[in-house]
């Protein structure tokens, strides 16, 4: 099986140069602060209104569907993880001050909190967010957008369910229908 260090590595292609700087040193292409373990998150960032935000929005930007969504991946605990122990507090301040802002816009549009919003409502926050319609909107969205895709996909859930894994896959047929192409392979 593949390792998420190994898998974080091929996903720095895919954002390039707008890599968020956590996921950039979990993948090695920046120093790490240090020795990371595989345990708890070493600080506690996100009070419980938040984490419960956080997760919310994680389902809302990779949903349950045939597939497992982000919550069932773990994706949640992923980012925790990720601020915690491979991010410093200017990394860690556009996702906080980003949860605050999608928390008062929903007072102010819904007059409930953020955490009691359905789930189009999130919606609507997080377009609002990704259009920079609140403040520092885009810079938030950008950022946890990546930890979610990211996390999902080297998550065991997104390497082995949403795609299909081969460590060795196969032979080469040039001549394969594309049409019976399944899923998209991961190593």
């Amino acid at each position: 099986m593949m390792d998420r260090r190994h898998a974080l590595a091929g996903m720095v292609a895919m954002f390039g140069a707008g890599l968020f700087a956590p996921l950039a040193r979990a993948a090695g292409v920046m120093p790490a602060a240090g020795v990371i373990d595989q345990g708890a998150p070493s600080l506690q960032l996100f009070t419980p209104d938040q984490r419960a935000l956080m997760t919310a929005l994680c389902e809302r930007i990779l949903p349950a569907t045939d597939t497992p969504g982000a919550i069932e991946a773990g994706v949640p605990a992923y980012i925790e993880k990720l601020l915690a122990d491979w991010s410093v507090a200017e990394d860690r301040d556009p996702i906080i001050a980003g949860l605050a802002e999608i928390d008062a816009r929903s007072w102010q549009d819904y007059k409930i909190p953020a955490t009691k919003a359905s789930a189009a409502q999130h919606d609507a926050l997080l377009t609002l967010a990704m259009n920079d319609q609140i403040p520092k909107g885009e810079e938030f969205f950008e950022a946890f957008r990546q930890m979610v895709i990211v996390g999902y996909y080297t998550s065991e859930i997104g390497i082995t369910q949403e795609r299909e894994y081969l460590p060795v896959p196969g032979e080469y047929n040039g001549a394969f229908p594309y049409s019976q192409v399944n899923k998209v392979y991961s190593a």
